[in-house]
């Protein structure tokens, strides 16, 4: 356990190593993404095929969340950070080995299943360690992560690809997550639950059990109505992480090398930028503006409609990347305050297990945006590429749902007690 001496760069130190591994957890599932048109002349697989092998690992990871949720409230959370990304990165190597549609969607699935047990941990030991002043700034950061190891996913797995065989991509991928998982066991250290509170009451520490844990969550109508933002954001961004590649190797005919990056360079780097800026906002505003972290992720959210809208009937190649560029800002303002706002309505205690809560929908929800939109490309009426823009426009309207859900629990949160 951390020690309340603790120099306060730790915390820093402890944010460092946290996003190396957040990096590594999305690079690992953004790579096969890049690979798609190879998987598709390899071994045949329609889009629809493709939308299955890339929810596979959205399904398994929503499944698991709750139950990894619930045990980094209760387990070692250096113990499940580290063994999740050794496990995660041993799927991933061996996806190298895959040669069947049911092959790749099992080792998706397990990868999933190891990555599931990443976010709740993690969210729970920063918020352990920065306090109200500056947890929303350490969560955003280390969801700056997130987009540097989606760029890194999709242009060093085509790069790897097209060099060596999109069988590296994975091999190389697992390696390094296997490395560093080792190394960081002799330098990341547990804090105790509450360790950054100013007060800790007996509430906040008071651990039940499974059911009545979820029990507790789904009755708090601010928790249940941000979990169904975070399932309508995610159900869009699950669809640029998955299509964007295909989208522009089949729209502008460009590269496996220069689709997989320019489909998420524009928008993780935007993101990466948007998601620490938006926290720094957040912290700043929150202390004299009461519920200053969901007002952010609104304003995000509704600037962002108008950008989904604008990426899927961009006519040229440099407005396409314009737009995408915006929507990663917006989309990056949203996610920076994912769990800081979430965790404004529990008890440290039950920070892990309401993650694990708000990934069971975001991502059950959202595994359903990629698949709908391989479905729509695959069976709709007209040429492929135009049903493909016209499904990436009208899920806009799930980005606003977002914002009018995070607007209703900002109004829970501003009628609570202080």
């Amino acid at each position: 356990m951390s020690n309340p001496d603790t120099p306060n760069r730790e915390k820093w130190i402890v944010l460092g190593m946290l996003w190396l591994v957040c990096m590594l957890n999305y690079a690992d599932r953004q790579a096969i993404s890049s690979l798609f048109p190879l998987l598709e002349k390899d071994f045949g697989f329609s889009k629809a095929e493709l939308g299955l092998i890339g929810s596979a690992f959205m399904w398994v990871y929503a499944a698991s969340a709750p139950f990894a949720g619930f045990a980094a409230d209760r387990l070692s959370r250096k113990g499940l950070i580290l063994g999740g990304c050794l496990f995660w990165s041993l799927m991933t190597a061996l996806t190298g080995w895959c040669g069947r549609l049911w092959q790749f969607v099992s080792a998706r699935a397990l990868i999933g299943l190891g990555e599931s047990v990443y976010f709740p941990a993690a969210a729970s030991m920063l918020s352990d360690y920065h306090g109200a002043k500056t947890r929303s700034t350490a969560l955003s950061f280390h969801q700056s992560a997130v987009y540097i190891g989606t760029i890194a996913g999709g242009w060093i797995g085509a790069l790897l690809a097209q060099r060596f065989g999109w069988r590296w991509a994975f091999y190389g991928f697992g390696a390094v997550g296997i490395v560093v998982s080792l190394l960081l066991l002799f330098r990341l250290r547990e804090p105790g639950r509450g360790h950054a509170e100013e007060q800790v009451t007996q509430a906040s520490t008071m651990k039940i059990g499974f059911v009545e844990t979820v029990r507790v969550l789904l009755l708090n109508p601010g928790v249940l109505l941000l979990m169904l933002a975070f399932a309508c954001a995610n159900g869009v961004g699950a669809i640029f992480l998955i299509w964007a590649p295909t989208f522009l190797y089949d729209k502008f005919h460009l590269g496996l090398v220069e689709a997989g990056f320019s489909a998420v360079a524009a928008i993780q780097l935007a993101s990466a930028v948007g998601a620490p800026l938006s926290g720094v906002l957040a912290d700043k505003l929150s202390m004299n503006l009461r519920g200053a972290r969901m007002a952010v992720q609104s304003v995000g959210l509704i600037m962002g409609t108008l950008c989904i809208v604008a990426v899927a009937h961009a006519p040229t190649m440099g407005m396409l990347m314009i737009a995408m560029a915006c929507f990663g800002l917006c989309k990056g303002v949203y996610d920076g305050g994912i769990f800081a706002s979430v965790f404004e309505f529990v008890e440290p205690v039950q920070r892990g297990s309401v993650a694990g809560m708000m990934n069971l929908l975001g991502w059950g929800g959202g595994a359903l945006g990629p698949l709908a939109v391989g479905l729509f490309s695959t069976y709709g009426s007209g040429v492929a590429m135009e049903r493909m823009s016209g499904a990436i426009a009208w899920s806009g309207l799930a980005y606003l749902a977002a914002a009018l859900l995070i607007l209703g629990s900002l109004r829970i949160y501003r009628r609570m007690p202080h």
